[in-house]
């Protein structure tokens, strides 16, 4: 990168962050019209964006910390802790709310132990709600990673959820 001359990570103290800079370097020319682009690519190599990178990417843009974090969590795009390595998406649309939706996310927090928006803390699942799934003929419906779950019942929940153990 053209602003970044020859330095590594200032302070790269985890192992996701190491040699990702000569990946910036080559990918990005260090505008600050590639705010957007930096994050997506920080948080695609290293599946979320720790807050050593976000200063990085500061640094790099020459945009200023507090508008990189910002802009890091106005995007639901973006992650600031690592995720769950099966992302479980429960529909909050209308179809799926007048179904039942919400009973199905109770019992995945339940099952789980978490919220919306964390992760177990093994990082096998993350819980995540989303206004529609676009399968509203399905309603209430769930998806863990590229599987679609339709009809849902709370007494589906643990039986789908084992089928990933």
């Amino acid at each position: 990168m053209e602003q970044a001359g020859d330095e590594e990570l200032d302070g790269a103290s985890t192992p996701e962050l190491e040699g990702l800079s000569a990946a910036i370097r080559k990918e990005f020319a260090g505008g600050a019209d590639e705010l957007i682009p930096l994050l997506q690519f920080v948080q695609k190599e290293i599946g979320y964006l720790p807050e050593q990178s976000l200063r990085e990417i500061a640094r790099l843009t020459r945009v200023p910390a507090a508008s990189v974090f910002g802009t890091a969590t106005f995007y639901a795009q973006f992650r600031l802790q690592p995720a769950g390595k099966h992302v479980i998406r429960v529909c909050r649309g209308t179809a799926c709310h007048v179904r039942g939706g919400a009973r199905i996310l109770r019992e995945v927090e339940k099952q789980l132990g978490i919220k919306p928006g964390e992760s177990t803390p093994d990082l096998k699942y993350a819980l995540e709600t989303v206004a529609c799934i676009g399968a509203c003929a399905l309603a209430p419906t769930m998806v863990i990673g590229d599987d679609t779950y339709g009809q849902m019942t709370t007494k589906k929940v643990p039986d789908i959820l084992k089928q990933r153990d």
